[in-house]
């Protein structure tokens, strides 16, 4: 009489080889996926609904799904009845949808560039601002708020001299060719030191009564002067730099692995780094210029999507941006909802961010204490 042996018994599994626990894992990130790309979508609804003036979300849903099918020009072929108010229409498209949009674009790029520094300078404490990026785009935009320079003179100002910073680093990163991410490194700690001196120069330089509050307020983050036309700038640089970086997704996984090893695979790391260092640049940039300096975005996001799916930045990267900008929609939705007056979304990212990376340090050490 020959013996039963369940699916899920471990003699079973141990039979069905590596391809078979391949195809398990592969499946399981697939989930994931959609998972985040589902909780992506019931955060933005809920982002839409809420605020000072609720609107109810299955009218939110209403007015989203109008505005698609008038912009793809579809309206003609469903005809969806009216059954929501001009003022919830006019809350939704021309305040909410807008700024709901710039928190996912800014949250997944900081989370993307963060997973990608991450695995360029093999250092899992690497955020964006180790580059100097947003230290130069922070200037910028402080420079266009002392000089009484509008909205799009400010987003110029910032991204212009965002990529500069870039450019910079760069430049010094190819006066050591022996040791390059430690010139970088040490490159972007001397840019972002001297253009903080800068912008603490332009603050205490600023009119106190006039100038200096909108300074203070743009520097803490936040995504209250989010437009159709602010989001559309954001979002050319954003989806390059993303575009490129999705690309080479799974280059990063064998460029983590140190230079020799990528040669050896026959990849050149040089070339590849920068590529990276300027999509990152560019996404960067264009973040700091939008919504101001949002921080811990780009140095918790990746940590989490790392324990939960695993290093594979084939995975890595596409999950770090729907957690991102997940993330960054439900602190800016208690950024306007907590309190009678708006709380910058940079406050909120740090207040939230430092406490839950010292959880996983901790966390992580007590698994691998060797490693710690």
């Amino acid at each position: 009489m020959t013996a039963l042996i369940t699916p899920n018994s471990s003699a079973s599994r141990r039979a069905e080889g590596p391809k078979a626990a391949q195809r398990r894992r592969a499946a399981r990130r697939r989930w994931a996926l959609v998972g985040l790309a589902a909780a992506l979508g019931v955060a933005f609804l809920v982002a839409l609904s809420v605020g000072r003036y609720s609107v109810p979300l299955n009218e939110a849903a209403r007015i989203l799904a109008a505005q698609g099918l008038e912009i793809t020009g579809l309206d003609s072929w469903f005809d969806l009845r009216r059954t929501w108010t001009d003022q919830e229409q006019t809350v939704i498209t021309l305040v909410r949808l807008p700024r709901s949009l710039m928190a996912v674009l800014a949250g997944g790029a900081l989370a993307v560039s963060g997973a990608a520094l991450q695995a360029l300078f093999r250092n899992p404490l690497v955020s964006p601002d180790v580059i100097g990026v947003s230290s130069a785009s922070s200037f910028g935009g402080v420079l266009a708020i002392a000089l009484g320079g509008g909205g799009l003179i400010l987003m110029g100002g910032a991204f212009a001299l965002g990529l500069a910073a870039a450019a910079l680093v760069m430049a010094m990163g190819r006066i050591r060719a022996s040791s390059p991410i430690l010139t970088i490194v040490l490159g972007g700690i001397v840019v972002s030191a001297f253009f903080n001196a800068l912008v603490s120069l332009v603050t205490y330089l600023a009119d106190p009564y006039t100038t200096l509050p909108s300074i203070t307020f743009w520097l803490m983050g936040s995504l209250a002067a989010a437009t159709w036309t602010k989001l559309w700038l954001a979002a050319v640089p954003i989806a390059i730099g993303l575009t490129v970086v999705m690309a080479l997704r799974w280059r990063i996984d064998v460029l983590s692995l140190g230079d020799e090893d990528s040669r050896a695979l026959g990849l050149n790391p040089t070339r590849l780094r920068w590529v990276l260092i300027v999509a990152v640049s560019m996404m960067t940039a264009a973040t700091v210029a939008s919504s101001g300096v949002i921080g811990w975005v780009g140095l918790v996001i990746p940590h989490l999507v790392r324990l939960m799916l695993g290093p594979d930045h084939r995975t890595l990267i596409p999950a770090s941006f729907l957690l991102g900008g997940t993330y960054l929609l439900v602190v800016d939705l208690l950024s306007r909802s907590m309190t009678a007056s708006e709380v910058p979304v940079g406050i909120l990212t740090a207040i939230l961010g430092a406490p839950f990376f010292v959880y996983l340090l901790i966390t992580q050490t007590r698994k691998d204490p060797d490693h710690a």
